[in-house]
């Protein structure tokens, strides 16, 4: 038994002692593992890219334009209202229907009016009949004085009967005037009795389609206070465009310009007119000056609505198969001119040019660039180096 625990005890002190011959040799490795990572951290560099971005001086098209937002309502249109008070028995169309010039639409309660002409009738036939009875009695008298001053004539009347009947006639005759006067004043009171009787019906004073009914059937509408509005009738065939342009934009848009717009609702299409007419009178809306700048344009299929929203070009030029260049790349200096840098094989050259046409990304070159050569339009950001003196990341750490 002792024999074996000293032999036991022995081995153990054996397998201590290689351990510790190993572990100088794993440091070792350790540390010439963290020496070649050192090395490879130390001299290696970013691949470097290019300094510049740049474009080609292309052949292509450009076109400038003004954007605004806009509004849209029927070019011609009326409102229809009443020209007489009463109660609005009847409106015949439905909002969307078409009518033509001179269809009934609605009706106003006509008894009043009716009334009132049927007095006006009477009180004209009245007239006319003291009318005959003076005529008569004009007749008569004219008859008594010829035979007074016939009998003047022959010393056998008296002086004052012949002129008592003259001023009879004349009388008479002044009678006659009077209610001549009067049957004119009543004929003109009846022809505006039956024209507000007339009113009573409203007809369509143009061809559309209605686009509003304001009124309601059975409510009392009141002519001598205000105008009531019935309904509306618009023309929808054309409509008109009202774009808010702002004062910066303003003054390059003129009577003329060409313009195009397009809508929520179909923005793939596009619908072309030109501007008829710039409002002189701005809105002002959270301190920004707008101008109203109208366009008319054909609606033949009825795609166009009232009060829809659109989103309105104005093309102020085009020019077709012109060298262009991204806008970045032109730089202008203070006194006006205008210049690129032009990439060379000898490195980047600034060179002078001319401009025509320019939106936010093209730039239309009239002088000093050729189709084909490279402008500069910005710069890289250089690679991040590392500081001098700097030390690599150390390697992970073991155990």
């Amino acid at each position: 038994m002792l024999q074996k625990a000293e032999n036991g005890w022995t081995g153990e002190k054996t397998t201590r002692r290689r351990r510790r011959r190993r572990w100088p040799w794993v440091l070792a490795a350790v540390l010439l593992a963290g020496a070649g990572y050192y090395h490879y951290a130390g001299s290696a560099t970013p691949e470097a890219g290019p300094a510049f971005q740049t474009a080609t001086v292309e052949i292509g098209d450009i076109e400038t334009s003004v954007n605004a937002i806009a509004k849209m309502q029927p070019k011609t249109y009326v409102d229809v209202g009443t020209q007489v008070s009463g109660q609005l028995r009847t409106i015949h169309p439905d909002v969307g229907s078409v009518v033509k010039k001179g269809d009934l639409l609605a009706e106003i309660d006509p008894t009043v009016y009716q009334t009132r002409v049927a007095g006006d009738r009477a009180s004209l036939d009245n007239l006319r009949a003291q009318l005959a009875q003076a005529q008569a009695q004009l007749t008569l008298d004219t008859l008594r004085n010829t035979r007074a001053q016939q009998l003047l004539e022959k010393q056998s009347g008296s002086k004052d009967a012949a002129d008592a009947a003259t001023a009879t006639e004349s009388i008479s005759v002044a009678k006659i005037d009077a209610l001549k006067a009067q049957i004119a004043q009543m004929q003109a009171t009846l022809d505006g009795d039956l024209a507000n009787l007339g009113y009573t019906k409203i007809y369509a004073p143009m061809d559309g389609t209605i686009v509003s009914i304001t009124a309601r059937e059975g409510g009392t509408l009141n002519a001598n206070q205000s105008a009531p509005i019935v309904l509306r009738i618009a023309d929808l065939q054309t409509m008109t465009v009202t774009a808010q342009v702002a004062e910066g934009d303003i003054p390059r848009v003129t009577v003329g310009t060409p313009a195009s717009f397009s809508t929520l609702g179909l923005p793939d299409r596009r619908w072309r007119g030109m501007v008829r007419q710039i409002e002189p009178t701005p809105t002002i809306v959270n301190d920004v000056v707008l101008y109203n700048v109208l366009i008319d344009v054909p609606n033949e299929d009825l795609m166009l609505m009232t009060d829809m929203t659109a989103q309105v070009f104005f093309r102020l030029g085009e020019a077709k198969g012109v060298p262009l260049v991204p806008t970045p790349a032109i730089r202008s200096a203070r006194d006006g001119t205008q210049s690129v840098r032009v990439l060379t094989p000898q490195g980047p050259q600034e060179r002078t040019v001319k401009t025509g046409l320019s939106n936010r990304s093209q730039t239309e070159i009239t002088e000093g660039l050729s189709p084909g050569e490279t402008v500069i339009t910005g710069t890289n950001a250089p690679a991040a180096a590392r500081p001098a003196g700097g030390r690599p990341p150390m390697p992970p750490r073991l155990g």
